[in-house]
């Protein structure tokens, strides 16, 4: 337990009383209290949506209002269940269910109107994305048709890989999907970088090749070869998140 003389309380600002309590904080709690402030001064300006934060597996199971208190208790669990929810109703319904209900469906998409009252990008088209717990860490993606929303393909987990690594295969893998079904649909992709690695037909990852991460590097080499000996005339697109919204192949985790 820790303790400020009363007799200071008058005489000493709020910020010096705030700072002073938090450095005789235990560790962790100090931990948490950081975060908090830094996100609540430091991120306020962007206004972002409030989400729900469910877990189903994890340190402590429930639903949490902040990214940060959800990251503590998944990261470093083994087989973490967990997805964000953009109202609380849905979460608090989905926390009464079966995860498996929840994790890997389609997010619903902000689908502003363009010209005649469409949506601004193409609904006949393919959607990917990847998603990675830990840099590195177990990293999946898959493939989602934009108009029915339909899984078209899932990759993964897979241990340490990266985000970048995921969608730049998730992109690879729709296009040779797409030669392969002889499919004239665009792909979207929100990743600068995937979209940059797949034109280069190089994934220019940092990341070190190791043993336990075999199984990725392989998938690697496997892209970068069909790339090169493959000519394909799929549009690749960007998918703009911010005017739209979550691309459909999103895994909403966060």
């Amino acid at each position: 337990m820790f303790y400020f003389p009363a007799d200071l309380y008058p005489a000493i600002s709020p910020f010096f009383l705030s700072l002073w309590l938090i450095i005789n904080m235990p560790e962790n709690t100090k931990i948490v209290i950081f975060a908090r402030v830094f996100n609540k001064h430091f991120f306020m300006a962007k206004k972002a949506k409030q989400k729900y934060y469910v877990v189903w597996k994890g340190v402590t199971p429930g639903i949490y209002e902040c990214w940060t208190d959800c990251q503590l208790q998944i990261k470093g669990y083994d087989g973490a269940l967990y997805k964000a929810f953009e109202a609380k109703e849905d979460a608090e319904n989905a926390f009464s269910g079966s995860p498996f209900d929840y994790i890997g469906t389609t997010p619903k998409t902000n689908k502003k109107p363009g010209k005649g009252g469409q949506p601004p990008y193409m609904q006949k088209s393919l959607a990917v994305d990847a998603a990675c717990s830990g840099n590195p860490g177990k990293m999946e993606y898959r493939g989602v048709d934009v108009e029915t929303g339909l899984q078209l393909f899932h990759v993964g987990p897979m241990e340490q890989g990266t985000n970048n690594i995921g969608e730049f295969l998730a992109l690879v893998h729709g296009l040779a999907l797409s030669v392969k079904n002889g499919w004239t649909r665009p792909i979207y992709s929100d990743s600068r970088n995937a979209i940059l690695w797949v034109q280069q037909k190089k994934c220019k990852t940092k990341l070190e090749r190791t043993k336990r991460n075999e199984l990725v590097f392989e998938l690697i080499e496997r892209a970068e070869k069909w790339l090169r000996e493959n000519a394909y005339h799929t549009k690749i697109l960007k998918w703009e998140t911010s005017e739209w919204g979550e691309i459909p192949a999103d895994f909403g985790r966060k």
